[in-house]
């Protein structure tokens, strides 16, 4: 059974964005999106490439996608509850909808352009369902006038509490393929060791869980794995811990410790790579003088 975390993005997009897997990213995409909007074929605008890998900027791991009809998509899986994440969405959402008009082309050229946010931790707390689909309608009569804007947020942790720990709680919560895919990114080391049966006897799920058996890393993406893994199980350690205490105050003073060190240790990888202070204090949002007495 393979060691790696499909819910690392280094990791998750190993799987999803490269061109032998485009099946498995069309299979994730039409789960969560309408029928109007599902694809059947698609080209990869930012294919993973390990060659290109150590220019990348470790930030840079999400993946664009467009479709047959010109429909762009960005998948994203956010490792941390980091601050102002609603407005960063949006932002990468304009990004991916204003970068289709070139200087030669109309507004006439722009397609719809969806964000599906893959989060590891609770983004909406009042809401029940861990798939909330977002876009513009008139507030009264709740029309949707504005139809190229559309944001998917899935929050992986409300399906875990959900599924269980176990093999009979995940096939019990699994109805549709968006489930499919949520028991693959939360409960593969489950469904590994299993006969897959019922909802789970799926061949998107098998072949996903074959990519990672077989994935290797090379030495440098391992670091840089096991640093945002790093950053994964302190965020989740301290969520645990702070539902066993149920204090409000320690919740924030933890998470904010936690992303503190996981900052430290991605910091400390740029370093390794030699990257210039000005790009690791824009990824990390550590001061110069921490970053040097790193």
């Amino acid at each position: 059974m393979s060691d790696i975390n499909p819910r690392v993005d280094l990791a998750f997009k190993k799987i999803f964005g490269v061109e032998e897997n485009k099946d498995l990213l069309m299979s994730l995409i039409n789960s969560v999106v309408s029928k109007e909007d599902q694809v059947s074929s698609v080209t990869l605008l930012n294919p993973y490439n390990p060659q290109n890998f150590r220019n990348d900027k470790l930030s840079i791991l999400d993946i664009k996608a467009e479709g047959e009809s010109g429909k762009r998509f960005n998948i994203e899986l956010q490792i941390s509850d980091e601050a102002d994440y609603d407005k960063r969405a949006l932002y990468y959402w304009a990004k991916l909808y204003t970068e289709q008009l070139h200087a030669s082309k109309n507004y006439g050229a722009l397609n719809k352009a969806i964000g599906i946010h893959i989060l590891n931790f609770t983004s909406i707390p009042n809401e029940v369902k861990y798939h909330n689909i977002f876009k513009i309608k008139e507030k009264d009569s709740n029309i949707e006038y504005y139809k190229d804007l559309e944001l998917h947020t899935i929050e992986l942790d409300k399906f875990m509490r959900e599924a269980g720990s176990d093999l009979g709680g995940v096939m019990a919560r699994v109805k549709t393929k968006v489930d499919i895919w949520s028991a693959f990114l939360t409960k593969y080391d489950v469904l590994n060791d299993s006969v897959l049966e019922g909802g789970l006897d799926d061949p998107d799920l098998k072949k996903a869980l074959g990519v990672l058996n077989v994935m290797n890393l090379s030495k440098e993406e391992r670091e840089e794995y096991e640093a945002h893994l790093k950053w994964l199980r302190i965020e989740s350690g301290i969520v645990d811990k702070v539902r066993a205490e149920g204090r409000e105050e320690g919740r924030e003073e933890g998470r904010e410790e936690g992303r503190e060190e996981g900052k430290k240790d991605i910091a400390k990888l740029m370093l390794s790579k030699n990257k210039p202070i000005s790009e690791i204090i824009e990824f990390t949002g550590l001061s110069e003088s921490q970053i040097n007495k790193l």
